[in-house]
């Protein structure tokens, strides 16, 4: 049997990620991982304040935790202990949290092998912060989207519009900016792209723009 095909997309928070990821995933009729949907549905899990409570205490509390993965492209289901994850880990709060909790090794490891796991029975599109460096460092096809904290702001306040939630860009922006500071200064798998990762800007590209950007290299190599 060949290895799984892997292609991973890493950056931070609202680059388009999701989206694309299950655009690439539906084009190349792959399964979609969604990793961040993982962190932010462990750290709901946990609770709030998890971050601060002993190490063997998260460990017994992750333990009791199990993610699936079924269907592919944007039909991928991911669950959590059975029940698929929802729109509840959605929000600015649960990100916080998830970046909290994304700081500990203890959650890390555990999450890492459940990805590594997914990763190893079936081809992927996968998504998050440190997939192609830390993850699947042998990923056929590395990307890191990036774009500005303003930009990313915008189309989150947007995100948020269309949802009928509320939308503080000044808030946001101020959010987003600490998530990232938080990201990419941690020590363990800080933010950053792979060695080998192809970088685009997604600021100046339509979400049509930086799927053919990606298609382009997939297709092309």
């Amino acid at each position: 049997m060949s290895a799984p095909h892997i292609v991973t997309l890493d950056g931070p928070a609202g680059v388009g990620k999701t989206t694309l990821a299950k655009r690439v995933a539906d084009a190349l009729g792959l399964a979609y991982l969604d990793t961040g949907a993982m962190f932010r549905a462990t750290a709901l899990a946990l609770g709030e304040g998890a971050a601060a409570l002993p190490e063997a205490e998260i460990q017994a509390r992750l333990q009791a935790l199990k993610f699936t993965l079924s269907g592919a492209g944007s039909a991928s289901v991911l669950s959590l202990d059975s029940r698929p994850i929802g729109d509840e880990i959605r929000t600015e709060h649960v990100g916080m949290m998830a970046s909290n909790v994304a700081t500990l090794p203890v959650v890390r490891t555990f999450l890492g092998n459940a990805q590594r796991a997914v990763g190893n029975a079936t081809s992927l599109v996968v998504e998050g912060r440190d997939m192609g460096t830390v993850i699947f460092p042998g990923a056929q096809h590395k990307f890191f989207l990036d774009a500005a904290p303003e930009i990313r702001a915008q189309r989150r306040c947007t995100q948020l519009e269309e949802m009928g939630k509320p939308a503080d860009r000044t808030l946001i922006t101020a959010q987003i900016r600490a998530r990232d500071e938080q990201d990419r200064g941690r020590a363990t798998a800080p933010l950053r792209p792979a060695d080998n990762a192809v970088i685009i800007d997604t600021g100046p590209l339509s979400i049509e723009g930086v799927f053919e950007a990606i298609m382009h290299v997939v297709r092309g190599s």
